[in-house]
């Protein structure tokens, strides 16, 4: 790929391990070489405070007396097969229904990844919207923090209210833009 004139360049990847706590991962290029440091700070401004283990991403990087570190993220899909698995309460519904939801923006009220489930609040609406860990995953996400703002897409389920998928808010602006 091109190299910039501070030396960046693109390339892409898949992440290797990401610990929110830590504030950092690793990305292991395609083109092969060093692994990559991802920064929380740098994935916070794509708009995600985690990123699933096994995700493709692409990003800018630079080689520093350091190490090879991640500056931008500029794509992150989620991990091969994470689309597969379908939670039984998604089962008997069209498909076409959950593809067709609205996204709508939320705010993450809380969310435990050992428990597998968290809450977040549909803005201008009243009632709490269920995550479950599986759907977070098919997301391409490993966690998500309180506050955090996101893009859900929302259906009525036996349970109430529950995402179908989930993603950065700033992700759901952008593709939105397309």
């Amino acid at each position: 790929m091109p190299e910039g004139n501070d030396g960046a360049r693109e390339v892409a990847g898949q992440v290797k391990w990401f610990d929110p706590t830590r504030g950092f991962g690793f990305v292991v290029a395609d083109e092969g070489g060093a692994d990559i440091l991802l920064h929380a700070n740098v994935l916070r401004n794509f708009g995600q405070s985690s990123v699933a283990d096994g995700a493709r991403i692409r990003v800018m990087i630079q080689s520093t007396a350091r190490g090879v570190q991640a500056l931008e993220v500029l794509e992150i899909e989620p991990p091969e097969g994470a689309g597969n698995a379908v939670l039984a309460d998604f089962q008997d519904m069209d498909p076409e229904v959950l593809a067709a939801a609205t996204l709508e923006p939320a705010r993450v009220k809380w969310f435990d990844k050992v428990k597998g489930f968290g809450f977040a609040n549909i803005f201008g609406r009243p009632e709490d919207v269920f995550i479950h860990i599986e759907v977070l995953r098919q997301s391409g996400l490993a966690d998500l923090q309180p506050g955090e703002a996101l893009g859900l897409r929302v259906v009525d389920g036996k349970r109430g209210r529950m995402a179908t998928e989930v993603c950065a808010w700033e992700a759901a602006l952008r593709s939105s833009d397309d």
